[in-house]
């Protein structure tokens, strides 16, 4: 006969299973949905999280909404997304690929220098409007400071993802763009950093100095003392093109030991995931096992429940009033203006033609997974309420679902054009 404890586990049981089972499903055909439309697989697993949260799933099916997704099991669906998103962010560390800034520097440069430079000064000056618009508690600063990073961010996976599905990684203003994406987000992921460094230390000068010597203690114990030992070990575990099973349970210790040290120091526990995959992206036989064997599974098992996570975050119901709406709108303009403006005139003052330069300008503005990251990393500390979250969700997927059809318009006529055409022929042949 069961016990009354093991009734109840299997009863949290039987509620966790049901909503993980809702989530899959959710994410794979809307997926393949967007997939038909021309949108990028991401686009749609996002808009199934989006799908399944208050706005959506929830005002049309209240009762529904609330036996799949029983508030009772919350706490475990958040940690579960949390380590999901700490293994994610690794995997995110190990595609990047510095070797990208070392071709045209000046250019690339320039235009990554304007993509963080201008969202910045644009998502600061909001963020302070914003602030006393809303009339929210604490200190102005944490959300002009959130803000101001939020907007600096590029979705280098999903930029990625979209320049191969419209054949134009290999061309000159794909490797610009990639480049460019690349150094935005190291510099945002140090900026976003410093900014939640910043907020918990309260702003006290002595807290925050120890934080930042800590950071840049473990970095350099990271680069200079453990990188050269990882490599060793690296080439000894994909000697044999895959990852045992005893190699495999290292690395996780070491992913899960990377994040509990920058835990530990105070900023959050996806930094040291994603400086410990970002120190290892130039062992390639290492990366493509690993891969192999996370990435998968990491995709289809935890990624959607981070988007389900973040849609049950998001509720359009908080949006009251056209004087929302109208901060919503404002804060894609921000957003567009900054990232797109900037990095488009940037390019264009470095010689290219308005319409390349205006194709980068649109890859740059492609935000998705990371933005959403950086959202919920802001929402976790309390600087977000729930209304700031709905506009900053909004632009992310805005920014995102928008980039694929104006490229597709774009690219006519430009030097990409027959990359494109050449991916177009060779996908209808498939």
């Amino acid at each position: 006969m069961n016990s009354p404890v093991n009734a109840h586990i299997e009863n949290i049981l039987l509620t966790v299973l049901v909503q993980l089972m809702v989530i899959i499903a959710a994410s794979r055909l809307s997926g393949a949905l967007f997939r038909r439309l021309g949108q990028p697989l991401v686009c749609g697993e996002i808009a199934a999280g989006l799908i399944l949260g208050p706005s959506l799933l929830g005002g049309w099916f209240p009762d529904l909404f609330a036996r799949v997704f029983n508030p009772s099991v919350s706490q475990i669906f958040s940690i579960v997304s949390q380590l999901g998103l700490v293994l994610l962010m690794f995997l995110i560390g190990l595609e990047f690929d510095f070797g990208h800034l070392d071709e045209n520097r000046r250019t690339v440069f320039s235009i990554s220098a304007a993509g963080i430079v201008l969202p910045f000064i644009l998502g600061f000056a909001l963020g302070r409007f914003m602030h006393g618009q809303l009339g929210l508690g604490g200190h102005w600063l944490n959300l002009a400071l959130f803000l101001a990073a939020a907007m600096s961010i590029t979705a280098i996976p999903i930029l990625g993802r979209i320049m191969i599905e419209l054949g134009i990684n290999r061309t000159r203003i794909g490797a610009l763009t990639i480049s460019s994406a690349a150094m935005d987000d190291a510099a945002g992921w140090i900026i976003l950093a410093v900014v939640t460094a910043i907020v918990r230390s309260a702003f006290d000068p002595w807290k925050l100095s120890w934080m930042i010597l800590e950071v840049l203690a473990f970095a350099a114990v990271m680069i200079f003392a453990v990188r050269p030992r990882l490599i060793q070990w690296t080439r000894t575990a994909a000697r044999s093109g895959d990852l045992s099973l005893n190699s495999l349970a290292i690395l996780l210790i070491l992913i899960f030991l990377s994040a509990v040290c920058t835990n530990l120091i105070g900023i959050f526990s996806i930094f040291g995931a994603f400086f410990l995959g970002a120190m290892l992206y130039d062992q390639h036989e290492f990366v493509a096992a690993v891969k192999r064997r996370l990435s998968d599974f990491v995709t289809v098992f935890f990624l959607p429940i981070f988007f389900t996570y973040t849609g049950l975050r998001t509720d359009i119901g908080t949006m009251t009033g056209t004087g929302m709406w109208a901060l919503c709108a404002l804060v894609l303009l921000a957003a567009t203006v900054g990232k797109f403006g900037g990095c488009a005139l940037a390019a264009r003052a470095n010689g290219l033609p308005w319409r390349e330069a205006s194709i980068i300008g649109v890859m740059m503005n492609t935000r998705a997974l990371m933005e959403l990251i950086v959202i919920n990393i802001g929402y976790d500390l309390g600087i977000i309420p729930r209304s700031v979250f709905f506009m900053l969700v909004f632009m992310a997927v805005a920014t995102t679902y928008i980039t694929a059809p104006l490229l597709r318009r774009l690219i006519r006529g430009s030097e990409v054009e027959s990359a494109y055409r050449t991916q177009e022929l060779a996908g209808s042949r498939a």
